[in-house]
């Protein structure tokens, strides 16, 4: 029987062809620029240029030590503190009477996860292929508005801080005279129940001169007595009430006592 040659043709995607195509790299000639292996020309480049940046972040950290403060004392009731710069923006967000007290939910969970939120849904909200950032508007504005947001908070936080803390050598280059401050060692029957209130005295000072909170050296000066006291109850802004230990009778006492400090 004569052999005849046919043609078979193998239609679907489970059949081996017969040609294949050798696993060979696309030729880059016709692209400009110059042609090399990435192991081992690239790789040393890297690896030298991330050599250098690391030479050069060890120098700053031998030269320019850490800013370390005072160590740690729990007895000091004057020392305010205050997070990392990361933290600023989410520090000064709970600052706001609408993320605070009663609404604290919403500064500790819904703004920052709704933040967030929109930042890992951007890709998915704006599937477009444009690649200009001004024809994707809804993760360009997603974008910015984090990003300005957590900057213009973490600003308000350091420029807050600074002002109400200045460092203890500014402070002491513009010293001057002041009237002395209450001391609980007068014969006020007030001092002597301000000197046990220690909830009071961790956010305004144990001499009054404020820290996490204002000021009270002259706080008979601008608030009456009746507030004074719907204040220390019932709380004000990021104050929170009933902290107060002590009788209703030593509540009055206090009271008379920061109304006449003016």
């Amino acid at each position: 029987m004569a052999k005849q040659d046919k043609t078979i043709e193998y239609v679907g995607d489970s059949r081996v062809p017969a040609k294949r195509t050798p696993n060979v790299s696309p030729s880059y000639s016709e692209f400009p620029g110059k042609n090399e292996p990435f192991w081992p020309n690239f790789l040393l480049k890297e690896w030298m240029v991330a050599a250098v940046a690391l030479v050069a972040y060890l120098i700053l950290t031998v030269s320019h030590p850490s800013p370390l403060t005072d160590k740690a004392d729990p007895t000091n009731t004057d020392f305010t503190p205050l997070p990392d710069w990361y933290f600023l923006f989410l520090f000064q967000l709970l600052k706001f009477p609408w993320a605070s007290g009663d609404w604290v939910l919403i500064g500790i969970l819904v703004i920052p996860g709704l933040m967030f939120g929109g930042l890992l849904l951007a890709p998915f909200l704006d599937r477009g292929p444009e690649r200009r950032w001004t024809k994707r508007p809804v993760s360009s504005g997603l974008m910015f508005i984090g990003i300005i947001s957590i900057v213009y908070l973490t600003w308000a936080a350091m420029d807050e801080h600074h002002r109400l803390h200045p460092p203890k050598e500014e402070s002491a280059g513009h010293e001057t005279p002041a009237d002395p401050k209450p001391s609980a060692s007068t014969e006020d029957p007030g001092a002597a129940v301000w000197a046990k209130q220690m909830n009071c005295q961790g956010c305004h000072g144990v001499d009054m001169s404020g820290g996490a909170g204002p000021a009270l050296t002259a706080v008979g000066g601008h608030l009456s007595a009746d507030e004074i006291k719907e204040v220390i109850v019932n709380g004000r802004g990021t104050m929170p009430g009933k902290l107060f230990s002590g009788s209703d009778q030593e509540l009055d006492q206090l009271v008379e006592y920061l109304a006449g400090l003016k």
